[in-house]
């Protein structure tokens, strides 16, 4: 049974549900209930020899936890003898023995339901005399990992969590990441790291993701590494706010036998929960375009106390959208490259590429990551490829250890032709990347060359310096009455022309030039008496993507539309005349 089909028999639970709980309620019954079946089923093998040990342990007076541990072959365990079926059993006790049994789970998994407030909609299922006809339904279904894989139920949750954000009006976006984007992103993580990949090498990385959601970046990125190199470990670790996404992506991350321990829950921002680690690889896909304002207080004081101690210090994007905070965030996580350095891939939309001019926030950040050469690769990818959203989005590889090839230099791809239309519109998703268009998009990556397809580039090289500029400020002389020159009278000032500030004027002057040939050619042309205020000058960067892929279709000629027109307006002409017979 392929995902689509098992959530939607999952969610006929709604059937049920319907009269007594809102649409927008379903999903606070439907996705507790399928971790616990999940769990349910992970442990049924286990679980007589869980039983045995614990009393066994118990008697002995020893802390069974270690014990019990290793007796399930997970990373949690129950030690109550009920489980979903059992339950069935005793009808007229089923609220009694369904608290039992979620008790009798290890901390870590108990957690989780708490997270979900499970009990809350336990009672009142139980009042609603609902509660034995959802325990059996999902009694009766098999999520045992044997059925339904790892991968399989990731997927299973993502579609549920999907739809119970639709229906609830929620931003599904923020909580999961199209698949295809994560399969892409995490091609160009790992595509330079030949070691890791190689199978045999039984190394070991940590992948951190500060906004994890459901968990799918996680999960997708560990089946890649184990699919290319079994004896690879990756230890993975998230932080996220949404208690409900929080609650799947631990409940996924205990089955795939994680430590739970490193999935934390909170704001990333204002409250690390990872504070002082560095990972190896990091991926991310921040909500775009928030507002950081409920977290301000905390960001302006880690920026203003502890500068590039903290995690802040290049500078604050305006408090309207808080995506590059979360960029400043994952740069702070890097690993020296001394250590072995990091790589990092985060999805943002196209503000953070040219938003706010030099000396802004935004500017500065960009200013950051360009001068200490962390940007490997921006690939901009197709318009509607995520559930919330239309708008563009980017795709920014970043490393501090990059290869030798791509010291000083930025490749910027244009992916977003490469897509297929889908079946059907999953919320504002209408596209797809297929297997090959993310294995074309790899290769361009991985090759590092420019290209073109159809008379169209789709690959650039850039070198860091490129994308930046100097705001040089224009003054021109304040005149009297009589068209003099005024001048100053007092201290530096004194003996010199006084600028108009109705005539000041602003340029932009590309890095790569010289200032004072810029302005002799580009200034003192047009406004002999000019000159330049160097105080205010300021240096800025920013991405303009979509110029740099431009391609310029000249208009048709004068004697072509001519003739066109003459073609109209004879063809109108006998109509007319059609009409007047």
């Amino acid at each position: 049974m392929n995902h689509q089909a098992l959530s939607s028999f999952i969610w006929s639970v709604a059937d049920l549900l319907r009269g007594d709980y809102k649409q927008s309620e379903y999903g606070k019954v439907i996705l507790p209930f399928t971790v616990l079946r999940r769990l349910d089923c992970v442990l049924e093998a286990t679980k007589p020899a869980v039983l045995a040990e614990f009393e066994a342990k118990f008697k002995a007076g020893l802390n069974p936890d270690p014990f019990l541990l290793r007796k399930s072959g997970q990373s949690f365990y129950n030690i109550s003898p009920l489980d979903l079926g059992k339950l069935l059993g005793d009808q007229d006790h089923i609220r009694e023995n369904l608290y039992a049994y979620i008790q009798g789970f290890s901390p870590a998994a108990r957690d989780i339901f708490e997270r979900f407030e499970f009990f809350t909609q336990v009672e009142r299922l139980a009042k609603a005399g609902l509660l034995y006809l959802v325990t059996e339904k999902f009694a009766n279904i098999d999520l045992h990992p044997d059925v339904v894989d790892n991968a399989q139920m990731g997927l299973v949750f993502e579609e549920l969590i999907r739809k119970f954000a639709e229906i609830s009006n929620e931003t599904a976006g923020e909580h999961f990441t199209p698949r295809e984007v994560i399969r892409l992103m995490v091609n160009l993580l790992f595509i330079e790291d030949d070691d890791v990949l190689t199978s045999g090498n039984a190394v070991v990385r940590t992948l951190y993701d500060p906004t994890a959601g459901t968990g799918g970046m996680l999960s997708v990125a560990g089946e890649y590494l184990l699919e290319h190199n079994p004896a690879a470990r990756l230890t993975l670790f998230g932080q996220e706010l949404n208690d409900e996404s929080y609650a799947i992506c631990k409940a996924d991350m205990l089955i795939k036998g994680q430590d739970v321990a490193n999935i934390v829950v909170g704001n990333t921002l204002s409250d690390d929960g990872h504070s002082g680690r560095k990972f190896d690889y990091m991926l991310s896909n921040p909500p775009f375009g928030v507002e950081w304002k409920k977290v301000e207080k905390e960001v302006r004081k880690e920026y203003e106390q502890k500068g590039f101690d903290g995690r802040f210090g290049p500078g604050l994007p305006r408090v309207s959208d808080g995506s590059m905070l979360f960029l400043l965030h994952l740069i702070s996580k890097m690993r020296p490259a001394v250590d072995g350095g990091s790589r990092i891939g985060i999805v943002l939309n196209g503000s953070p590429l040219f938003t706010g001019g030099a000396g802004s926030g935004e500017s500065e950040i960009r200013r950051y990551v360009l001068e200490n050469d962390l940007v490997e690769a921006i690939i901009g990818l197709p318009t509607d490829m995520f559930y919330n959203t239309g708008i563009a989005t980017y795709v920014w590889i970043l490393s501090n250890k990059k290869p030798a090839a791509r010291k000083g230099k930025v490749q910027l791809i244009d992916a977003s032709v490469y897509w297929q239309k889908m079946r059907k519109s999953l919320g504002s998703k209408r596209k797809e990347m297929s297997d090959e268009h993310i294995a074309k998009v790899t290769k361009l990556f991985g090759e590092f060359i420019e290209a073109e397809e159809d008379g169209k580039p789709i690959s650039r090289i850039f070198n860091n310096a490129d994308f930046g500029y100097t705001t040089i400020t224009v003054e021109r002389p304040l005149r009297d009455e009589a068209g003099n020159v005024v001048l100053g009278t007092k201290g530096k000032q004194k003996g010199k022309p006084q600028p108009d500030s109705a005539l000041r004027d602003t340029e932009n002057v590309p890095l790569n030039e010289g200032i004072d040939a810029y302005f002799a050619r580009e200034v003192l042309p047009h406004a002999p008496d000019a000159w330049i205020d160097t105080e205010k000058s300021k240096v800025g960067y920013e991405i303009p993507f979509n110029r740099h892929f431009y391609v310029f279709t000249p208009p048709r000629s004068l004697h072509e539309i001519d003739e066109e027109l003459k073609g109209v307006t004879a063809n109108i002409m006998r109509m007319l005349e059609g009409l007047a017979e």
